[in-house]
């Protein structure tokens, strides 16, 4: 008889109120209490995304879900991923490969129903391939606007009777309206399927929330079953930009600043976490009207639309700001839509990415892109025989990361590559990556998470360290190791604050 997986599913009352960081804790405890579990989120909105082994694209907070739970990262989890591109229009990948730019009324009124498809295909894998699913949903189930063509939200729950737990986050206010009017707004068949209330992001004293914590279960009939307390500083990634604002405020004043360019179109900004966990370094994200300031290294960060986050760094005068600091000495590193705009130009014929035939680099690099319709998408090892990223003459052998890059990048004039890629996905390879400037004081490379490798990451700060005349260190920081710690940490906390016995009479019952 074929297994079926048991089924619990996060939704909330409004986008950010916490369902990820939630799916990621309960993919983590179920996990710990021996079972088999993979996330699944139908449909995600994000310009954070991740490359899985077989190549295909989905989103990050997905894979970190999936880290949680000791699965490994299949497009199964996150059949559909839409990336947006601008102009109420998005990049649609479906089930790890890019189908074309839609807008969003021809998606949400078209193309979202011949999603549902794949959509209910990898829903049948993953019943079929584990113990236990964590489902999350996006945004709020009472978007009445939506609801018509909604394919991640109550129409999963209804398609495979999932427990829905509703999550309201008190820190920003309006909890309980909130709670009361997504119910309200439920069909019957829907509201059923709630099982439970999540208080999350709580501050304070319990007990003064006692109050309206019996008010709840009586306007609803629905308990809550955990009020989650506010969490700082979790390492685990986030689903997409907008979790930038909720950076700490950190005034302490460390050995070495860096500056990320915060482009209006910034992608996989989970490069830089590794390095804002740094003890010397303090990380700050460059964002419209700020100054650059006076750092010790600027860092370019990927980019969903490459030519139009570069007419924005012309339009802000930071591009010439950035070449005249780098002409001075001032260190820049780019990773992937930062590597293109280091180059002599971005060229988009096709119109790929935008309306721009094409827009002038920086000019740090002396290469040019040129933009096509192949999407390129693998996890990727690579080996460094030499960074002379100033001065450093680094090595280092079996470093991971991954590409998610449209366009070529061809050389104008010689100039020394950095990186040897042995394998790309699981195919043996020989290729090189990434150029540096004959200063060595500029480089760029296509592969995402760079930073995430200990002593290559420690080996850049150190030669930032040497250039102010402050003595090196060993590695202060292990990335993954880390990021393991705060999955349990995160588990932990949810027991605590949950009523667990309530969760798993559910789970049996489901």
């Amino acid at each position: 008889m074929t297994k079926i997986a048991k089924r619990v599913m996060f939704q909330g009352t409004s986008s950010h109120v916490g369902k990820s960081i939630l799916t990621t804790a309960f993919c983590r405890i179920l996990a710990q209490d021996g079972y088999k579990t993979a996330p699944f989120k139908a449909q995600n909105m994000a310009l954070n995304s991740y490359v899985t082994l077989s190549g295909g694209e989905i989103g990050r907070s997905t894979v970190a879900q999936a880290e949680a739970a000791g699965a490994l990262p299949i497009v199964q989890m996150n059949p559909v991923l839409l990336k947006p591109t601008g102009n109420s229009c998005s990049q649609v990948i479906l089930l790890g490969t890019s189908v074309g730019n839609y807008s969003a009324s021809e998606y949400q009124n078209h193309y979202s129903q011949r999603a549902w498809d794949t959509v209910k295909k990898s829903l049948d894998y993953m019943e079929t391939h584990y113990d236990a699913l964590v489902i999350e949903g996006a945004g709020s189930p009472a978007e009445v606007n939506l609801k018509k063509n909604d394919i991640v939200n109550m129409r999963i729950a209804k398609e495979c009777q999932a427990p829905v737990f509703l999550i309201a986050d008190i820190d920003r206010g309006g909890a309980l309206a909130s709670i009361v009017g997504t119910l309200e707004l439920l069909e019957p068949e829907e509201r059923a399927l709630v099982k439970g209330l999540v208080i999350n992001k709580f501050r304070g004293d319990i007990s003064l929330l006692e109050p309206a914590l019996t008010f709840l279960k009586e306007k609803t009939g629905i308990p809550v079953l955990g009020v989650i307390p506010y969490l700082e500083d979790l390492g685990i990634d986030d689903e997409d930009s907008v979790s930038l604002q909720d950076l700490p405020s950190d005034h302490v004043m460390r050995d070495i600043h860096i500056a990320v360019m915060q482009t209006p179109k910034i992608s996989n900004f989970t490069d830089f976490d590794a390095l804002n966990h740094e003890p010397d370094v303090n990380l700050r994200f460059v964002q419209q009207g700020d100054m650059i300031g006076d750092p010790d290294l600027i860092l370019l960060p990927g980019s969903k639309n490459t030519t139009e986050d570069l007419l924005y760094l012309k339009r802000q005068g930071y591009a010439k700001e950035i070449v005249e600091m780098a002409e001075k000495g001032v260190p820049v590193i780019g990773i992937c839509g930062g590597f293109q705009m280091l180059g002599e130009k971005v060229c988009d014929p096709l119109h790929v990415e935008s309306s721009n035939d094409e827009v002038e680099g920086l000019g740090l690099l002396p290469y040019t892109t040129s933009m096509h319709g192949k999407k390129n998408t693998y996890q990727v090892t690579f080996d460094c025989d030499d960074l002379p990223f100033l001065g450093m003459q680094f090595a280092g052998k079996g470093m991971r990361g991954y590409e998610i890059h449209m366009g070529e990048t061809t050389l104008t004039k010689p100039a020394q590559s950095l990186f040897h890629i042995v394998q790309r996905s699981e195919d043996k390879v020989d290729l090189q990556d990434g150029f540096i400037n004959e200063k060595r004081n500029v480089f760029g490379t296509y592969c995402h998470g760079l930073f995430d490798n200990d002593d290559l990451r420690r080996a850049v700060i150190n030669a930032l360290r040497r250039r102010k005349g402050l003595p090196e260190l060993p590695v202060q920081f292990k990335y993954r190791a880390y990021k393991e710690s705060e999955f349990d940490r995160l588990a932990k906390m949810v027991r605590t604050h949950f009523d667990m016995d309530a969760f798993y009479e559910i789970l049996r019952n489901e």
